[in-house]
């Protein structure tokens, strides 16, 4: 191997801070500070990004809404009514006393005593029917007596208003009040006992009133008729 036993007779002019190294070193310095390449999607790009994010906006707008506490009415309770019973389309009524034909008949709803009286026969000649109101309606299940003393608990069938007695029947609440110890709270309760019922029977009915006891009928029995 050779060995170097002297320098050079000339050297490379290296005067200042100027290295022969220097310009490698800055062109790496170049290479790390120099950005890289970057993503440009052009305006149709662009577009379709906004109309993208604009879709997220409102889907995210529409969960949120959707997703918010609601308030719910509580129901309202249910409030029973007991219906009222129908009247029936067909009446069976008793026709008694001086009728051709006494017995039971069958008439349509709305009926009077008049065409309960034809549908028995008609009456018998001679028999006084002033007393009785002909054009009154009847109820299923009564009876109505022509010409004889009425069956105990119950007054001339189809009293009118020339016999001093109240229909019960047809009465209304004012007319109820005239009766002695009725007032309107009661005379009330006795319309309603006649729409709920289909009507009154017989007077002994009465006694199926709330608030009428057996001395307020003892003083209306008289006085009033079906």
């Amino acid at each position: 191997m050779d060995r170097v036993t002297e320098l050079p007779d000339e050297l490379p002019d290296v005067s200042g801070d100027d290295y022969p190294w220097d310009d490698a070193f800055q062109d790496d310095a170049l290479k790390r500070r120099r950005p890289g390449p970057t993503w440009d999607p052009g305006p149709r790009g662009r577009r379709v990004l906004l109309v993208v994010a604009g879709f997220v906006v409102c889907l995210s707008a529409a969960l949120v809404w959707f997703s918010r506490p609601h308030v719910t009415a509580a129901p309202a309770p249910a409030v029973s009514v007991a219906a009222a019973p129908a009247s029936p389309a067909i009446l069976i009524v008793s026709v008694a006393g001086k009728v051709n034909r006494p017995g039971l008949v069958r008439l349509p709803a709305g009926s009077r005593v008049a065409d309960a009286i034809d549908a028995a026969g008609g009456i018998v000649a001679g028999t006084d029917v002033t007393g009785l109101n002909l054009a009154r309606k009847v109820v299923d299940g009564e009876m109505i007596a022509v010409g004889v003393p009425p069956p105990v608990g119950a007054a001339p069938a189809g009293a009118g208003p020339g016999s001093g007695l109240i229909n019960l029947n047809t009465a209304s609440v004012a007319d109820l009040q005239k009766l002695p110890g009725i007032g309107e709270v009661l005379a009330q309760r006795i319309v309603e006992f006649r729409d709920g019922h289909g009507g009154f029977r017989a007077v002994t009915d009465l006694r199926q009133v709330e608030g009428i006891g057996d001395a307020k009928f003892a003083q209306l029995k008289d006085k009033v008729t079906v």
